[in-house]
């Protein structure tokens, strides 16, 4: 490839990307982004890595956000964008600032009459755009290469400041146009600030209502990370030395060795009996909160709108109140400098804290069981482990472990779509190379997208991957059961070492009993220059209980029959 030397759109995005902090963006090539792609890769600062498909793609790079704050995936029109939207989707629900770059027609064929491939066949060329729209915070389409820098640097401010995936369009003849260069970086990644008189109102009412509660506790949500507030809301917990739990989706953002942390607060699959702590609060002060279907146990779970305050990224909901313009770190901060020590939920807390859950060994010889399963996994969890959790019983079994100062936990709650798990740890894993990237995934959710594992193999990711294989899908077991909910089997280990050909170090193994499980944990730990995958053995029926009861209600709430009025 030889660069041209004057400057150009392709090089305007590029050198934000750059600036904003990306090192890694995810591609899948296609005829429409082919020059742009070259233009990334002219950049000594960027390095593209290739994904399978587009789906896998978006899920790469949201994964690269989950550790790395922000990434960019690059594909192509219509074929390619139009997959991607499943993972784009993904980020937005789950707070991730996710970059979709599509190549696109060239200009005079936008203008034009001409039919063109990977389109519908039809003259309309803006359907990307509309679908864009619904799935971003902000969707741009570069068809004047003079308005290329205005609206690049709004797409990317509104991917900063909204902690939400926006959307670029880079018709094939536009990466190539001239382009005048960026100017201060400042205008694009500025932050926004409180309102000065909102946020002292804000924390005034907020005061005044912790100080005639008698037992508050503090609930960390999922955007809490996404806000940066993490330090703010202990800040706050301190202030008030009130017991501290997290909703399922936010487990991780919070220590579990803080001296006041009580478990994962979701209804009967709670944790360290963070449901009774939760019955026996009076008030609760949030931070990022969000109750859904799934996290509220069919709408069962969660304080009432007279006990609540509620932080988001720029604004403060309390009972008779809405402030905006209060950013969601300041307000916590600047509370707690107005609070007195409010510990009665703690002292509760120290009379009914549980004792650690471990699980007794199993005979080493007898078939794998879950418990004994997860027992084992446990020991390969330290202070640098990012464990992933995918949809299914592995959410629950994930819940229950328990996690060292410094570990950390992701899952995908809010999309909830199965096969997120394993493109997202190849993206997680580039980001956060010094990590232990450790992945619990049912068979099921496995058969999606499974492939990615190929990129694990050719950048040497030393990825553990637990393959729970338990002849099906068993969260839709517990929620509707039904013959679509068993799937053919593969043989999984020899799956992962296809991908070696001829140069690749991944390793694939079985384990059918605690013994066989525990020397292919020793191999998994060992090999450093590849992913390793083993084959778990788990019957269809050895789940959780949590899980049990979560299908059940689950179930029960979408089984509700049509309300009078509809």
């Amino acid at each position: 490839m030889t660069k041209e030397t004057q400057f150009t759109v392709g090089d305007y995005l590029a050198e934000r990307l750059s600036q904003i902090g990306i090192i890694n963006h995810f591609v899948v090539p296609g005829d429409y982004n082919l020059k742009l792609l070259d233009y990334l890769e002219y950049h000594p600062k960027l390095s593209e890595i290739g994904c399978c498909n587009e789906l896998n793609c978006a899920f790469a790079a949201e994964g690269y956000a989950r550790a790395h704050g922000i990434s960019a995936a690059v594909v192509t029109y219509s074929v390619g964008a139009l997959t991607a939207f499943d993972g784009i989707g993904g980020a937005y629900a789950e707070n991730l600032p996710v970059i979709l770059i599509s190549g696109a027609p060239n200009t005079n064929d936008i203008n034009s009459s001409h039919i063109l491939h990977h389109t519908i066949g039809t003259h309309n060329f803006d359907y990307q755009m509309d679908i864009a729209k619904n799935l971003t915070v902000a969707a741009v389409a570069l068809r004047r290469a003079h308005e290329a820098p205005r609206l690049i640097d709004h797409a990317l401010r509104q991917a900063i400041l909204q902690h939400k995936p926006v959307y670029i369009e880079v018709p094939t003849n536009m990466a190539t146009q001239p382009c005048p260069k960026p100017g201060p970086i400042s205008a694009v990644i500025e932050p926004e600030t409180s309102d000065k008189a909102s946020l002292e109102q804000a924390t005034d009412v907020a005061a005044d209502l912790i100080s005639k509660s008698e037992k508050p506790l503090m609930l960390a949500g999922p955007k809490l990370r996404a806000a940066g507030a993490e330090k703010a809301f202990l800040k706050l917990a301190e202030a008030l030395d009130a017991a501290v739990v997290v909703q399922p989706n936010a487990k991780g953002f919070i220590s579990e060795e803080y001296k006041n942390y009580a478990g994962v607060y979701w209804g009967l699959c709670s944790t360290r009996n963070a449901d009774k702590i939760g019955e026996f609060a009076d008030f609760f002060i949030g931070a990022g909160t969000v109750f859904n279907d799934y996290t509220s146990n069919g709408y069962k779970v969660g304080p009432t709108p007279d006990q609540f305050i509620d932080s988001d990224y720029m604004h403060v909901s309390l009972p008779g109140y809405e402030f905006t313009r209060v950013k969601m770190d300041e307000f916590l901060s600047r509370l707690a400098d107005k609070v007195s020590k409010k510990n009665a939920t703690m002292v509760e807390y120290a009379r009914i804290k549980p004792a650690l859950l471990k699980y007794a060994p199993a005979n080493p010889k007898e078939l794998l069981t879950r418990e004994e399963l997860m027992r084992q996994i446990q020991g390969v969890i330290d202070g640098n482990t990012t464990l992933y959790a995918e949809t299914g019983d592995s959410w629950f079994n994930g819940m229950q472990m328990n996690l060292p100062e410094g570990a950390k936990f992701e899952i995908e709650m809010q999309w909830g779509h199965i096969g997120w798990s394993v493109p997202s740890a190849l993206g997680y894993a580039i980001a956060a190379p010094k990590r232990r990237t450790v992945i619990m995934v049912g068979d099921g959710s496995f058969q999606l997208t499974g492939q990615e594992l190929a990129q694990m193999v050719l950048h040497k990711l030393p990825v553990i991957i637990f393959l729970i294989n338990n002849r099906g899908y068993t969260i839709e077991i517990q929620i509707h059961d039904g013959p679509y909910n068993r799937i053919k089997n593969w043989d999984y280990a020899a799956f992962m070492e296809s991908f070696n050909a001829e140069d690749g170090k991944a390793k694939g193994l079985k384990a059918n009993t605690g013994e066989e499980l525990e020397q292919a944990i020793q191999i998994a730990l060992a090999n450093k220059e590849g992913p390793t995958l083993i084959e778990c053995y788990n019957h269809t029926d050895d789940c959780t209980k949590e899980l049990v009861a979560w299908g059940s209600t689950v179930g029960a709430t979408n089984a509700r029959a049509p309300s009078a009025d509809q």
